[in-house]
């Protein structure tokens, strides 16, 4: 399993990785495989708000669905609508094709809360 170390994790699987002040977020390789196929993602729409901790969608796959955490807090601008069509994008390729949402960060300082890539993986053992 991948934690690119580039990346910051919250404890509820999803990832962030920060550039200036927009945010990628996804779930993790370990929550893809934990889910397994992933058959719908439900992301919100632009302009739409995100808070730390609290939850910004959903995924269902062919077990379980589950709640989508938002790593870090601001105004979502972008969505990844590649994942209405093709949902598998994010077992394939979590960190890279299969992101969902990027974010205008309001508060770049909650970063400072989450887990880097060495820490995440202690929190799954």
């Amino acid at each position: 399993m991948e934690f690119p170390s580039d990346l910051k994790y919250h404890q509820e699987h999803t990832w962030v990785k920060i550039e200036g002040d927009i945010a990628t977020v996804g779930i993790t390789d370990y929550a893809q495989d934990q889910l397994g196929e992933v058959l719908f993602v439900d992301l919100p729409e632009v302009e739409e708000t995100t808070v730390q901790g609290e939850t910004f969608g959903s995924v269902e796959s062919a077990k379980v669905a589950s709640d989508l955490y938002a790593p870090i807090s601001g105004e979502i601008i972008e969505v990844n609508e590649e994942l209405d069509d093709d949902p598998e994008l994010v077992n394939k390729y979590p960190y890279e094709r299969g992101w969902m949402i990027k974010v205008k960060v309001s508060n770049v300082s909650e970063q400072n809360s989450l887990l880097s890539s060495s820490d995440y993986k202690k929190t799954l053992e």
